[in-house]
């Protein structure tokens, strides 16, 4: 496993992130010990770097992975949507007693958008800096699905590490397209954050290009991690396979395909109806205000998830 240093804040990270979003109660929702197993593995294969956030309500693996004393193998980043210093001192106390740790490496605020919600969340981030001045962080940035997000992060020095959507096909990035997104990361990089991508299979919708989406975010400088949701050990191999540039077994790769998926819609879906439109199928409709899927007749194409400007819609 290759390792990076991450901007200026001294921390030397896996390039393979473990992303853990999909195992936890908003997809895959495994069994706390089977999950916390999981997390093990990947420590074991030398993944030390794991993302999380108060969103994705899975700080209960995180715990029982570090049973044990393996806390100074895993370099942990969490997120929240915390605007002021109660929400973010709220925030910071519930994430180190769920995990069951006395400091977090990295803690950003959730999905800003630009200067303005910067700005908005701004007593907030003073909290965390703070917060990283007494030791109960080690780093502080923010994660983003804009292009806007990333370049507004530039003009902020309090914000070292930055983590936005990237993949090849920009899918999820609400105020752009790829390429904007890749320049406004050099940007960043040249600035000295720290950059770790997130989304390099749009959220499952491009799996059928698996190998050439991550040759894609693998290549482009300055990102020196990449997150990746992992909900069981066969994509575990496989994504280390990948990451330390090796082939993946035929037979693993094969499993893998024949895997049963289905389309997802989270739970903030807001039934604007703008990805019905996209679906030549009719797999998609609105009931109680909310996109729902009738899975018979999904093909997982993903030409739905393209519309989606809150990334709602994921395949797992």
């Amino acid at each position: 496993m290759e390792y990076r240093e991450l901007g200026r804040t001294g921390l030397r990270i896996s390039r393979l992130c473990f992303g853990s979003l999909t195992m936890g109660p908003l997809q895959a929702c495994l069994p706390v010990r089977e999950g916390a197993d999981l997390i093990r593995q990947a420590m074991d294969r030398g993944v030390n770097f794991l993302d999380t956030a108060e969103l994705y309500d899975n700080y209960a693996y995180i715990k029982e992975a570090l049973k044990g004393g393996s806390r100074n193998r895993l370099i942990i980043a969490t997120k929240s949507y915390a605007y002021d210093e109660k929400t973010a001192e709220k925030s910071l106390v519930k994430a180190m007693k769920e995990m069951g740790v006395d400091h977090i490496d990295i803690f950003m605020l959730h999905e800003q958008e630009s200067s303005l919600t910067l700005k908005g969340h701004y007593k907030a981030m003073e909290y965390f800096v703070r917060a990283r001045e007494k030791g109960y962080i080690s780093a502080f940035g923010i994660s983003t699905h804009a292009v806007e997000g990333v370049r507004a992060a530039c003009d902020f020095r309090e914000i070292e590490i930055v983590h936005p959507i990237v993949n090849i096909e920009g899918l999820g990035i609400i105020d752009g397209n790829i390429q904007e997104m890749l320049e406004a990361v050099e940007t960043a990089y040249r600035t000295g954050k720290g950059i770790y991508a997130m989304k390099p299979l749009g959220g499952g919708n491009l799996l059928s290009r698996f190998d050439k989406c991550f040759e894609f975010v693998l290549n482009i400088p300055g990102i020196a991690s990449i997150a990746v949701g992992m909900q069981c050990p066969e994509e575990l191999e496989a994504n280390i396979a990948v990451f330390e540039g090796r082939e993946i077994e035929p037979s693993l790769r094969e499993y893998l395909a024949s895997k049963k998926r289905r389309l997802h819609i989270s739970y903030w879906c807001e039934g604007c109806g703008d990805c019905i439109g996209a679906c030549r199928h009719n797999a998609l409709y609105i009931e109680e205000g909310k996109v729902r899927v009738r899975q018979d007749l999904c093909t997982l194409c993903g030409y739905c998830a393209a519309r989606c400007r809150n990334f709602c819609i994921k395949v797992v």
